[in-house]
């Protein structure tokens, strides 16, 4: 367990730097490797902080060059794999999302087998598990009961595929000695501070008069937030480290979710910004049966116009089932092999959430202060 070292990828994104934070404060942790292609000025400057000198290194690279992986694995003892396209909307080239999240991971892999890093833990998505279907409801399922998505769009595709691939490097040889240990974190969908997602939804209701976006009231989720689901990286790196802990983990998936209320996504913006005047948007809209088949409709007709121009439908199938299902899932079994409870509960999530957006409210208005003045 002691004089360990870590690799981050997407140290730089929304979760990373959470994971970075928390690995920092880990004990006989020697050093944190921070990789992302690209690093936002605000993560640059806390990254290269002084006090984090001597045992945080920054490195850019992209997660596609071999040669850049072999170099960051080297000398490391757990490879935490955050690095994601993260497309719902299904806007990025399909080719770029599969490169990224499933090659990009078989790379990765590789990497840690030549470079003999002992753990990697790879952030999975809920979206592996579906939903399939809008009229089928999953409350607080579990991981034994083998949910799996059937949708080909290119992020759930390619999470789904990457998990496997990681899952099934378990026990693979190292170039020295020793093998392998895996396992994936399905962490739900995941809000807090800096959140891309939770950013486009305010910044969006922001451009329409203040009306966030309404999904039908029988859809639910179960959000995670952002400190929890790093929190739970840590314990998983812990685990897999632990001769004890390390056979009942090695291999396995765990949902990460916390005691956030469980709701629509609608109602869940809503419960953040309507301190600041978001509201959702009570017009009529069209029943779910029919957003589906028009939404099947469109997808026809990308297919159809594909040899004379790239049509982008403004939603698909796979984001109407995703918007209005019951979906939920129960963290017991991480719980139970990883020691997981959330350490931020509901409420200081949510106050830290709520002053958040409040701040993207305030930055979108000076913004347009600033372009009528």
């Amino acid at each position: 367990m002691a004089g360990w070292s870590c690799l981050v990828t997407g140290a730089g994104g929304f979760l990373g730097q959470w994971i970075v934070r928390f690995l920092l404060e880990e004990k006989e942790l020697q050093e944190v490797r921070a990789l992302d292609k690209v690093f936002r000025p605000e993560v640059q400057e806390e990254f290269s902080s002084p006090q984090h000198k001597g045992k945080l290194t920054v490195l850019q690279g992209d997660i596609l060059d071999k040669q850049c992986l072999r170099r960051a694995c080297q000398g490391v003892s757990v490879v935490i794999h955050t690095a994601a396209v993260i497309d719902p909307g299904e806007a990025l080239p399909r080719e770029t999302v599969m490169n990224i999240n499933l090659k990009g991971t078989q790379l990765l892999l590789e990497a840690c087998a030549q470079a003999n890093v002992r753990a990697f833990i790879y952030t999975s998505s809920i979206e592996v598990a579906g939903p399939n279907s809008y009229s089928e409801a999953v409350r607080n399922g579990r991981e034994e009961d083998n949910h799996e998505s059937r949708w080909a769009s290119a992020y759930p595709y390619s999470k789904r595929l990457a998990e496997k691939a990681v899952l099934a490097a378990d026990g693979w040889a190292l170039a020295g000695s020793g093998t392998l240990h895996t396992c994936a974190l399905r962490p739900m969908y995941i809000y807090g501070e800096g959140s891309p997602l939770l950013h486009a939804d305010v910044t969006r209701a922001l451009e329409n008069d203040g009306l966030l976006h309404y999904n039908t009231k029988r859809s639910v989720a179960n959000p995670v937030y952002v400190g929890n689901v790093a929190w739970a990286h840590i314990l998983a790196s812990r685990a897999l480290r632990d001769p004890e802990q390390a056979p009942r983990v090695r291999g396995q998936f765990y949902y990460i979710s916390d005691d956030t209320p469980h709701q629509s996504y609608g109602d869940f913006s809503y419960a953040l910004g309507r301190e600041w005047g978001l509201r959702l948007d009570s017009r009529a809209r069209l029943p779910v049966a029919l957003q589906y088949w028009l939404a099947f409709l469109l997808e026809l007709a990308s297919f159809l116009l594909r040899p004379l121009c790239r049509f982008r439908p403004p939603f698909t199938r796979h984001l109407v089932t995703l918007s209005n299902s019951v979906f939920t899932f129960s963290y017991e079994k991480a719980q139970r092999d990883l020691g997981y409870e959330p350490p931020f509960r509901w409420e200081e999530a949510k106050q830290k959430t709520v002053q958040w957006v409040g701040s993207v409210v305030e930055q979108h208005r000076e913004a347009g202060k600033a372009k009528t003045g």
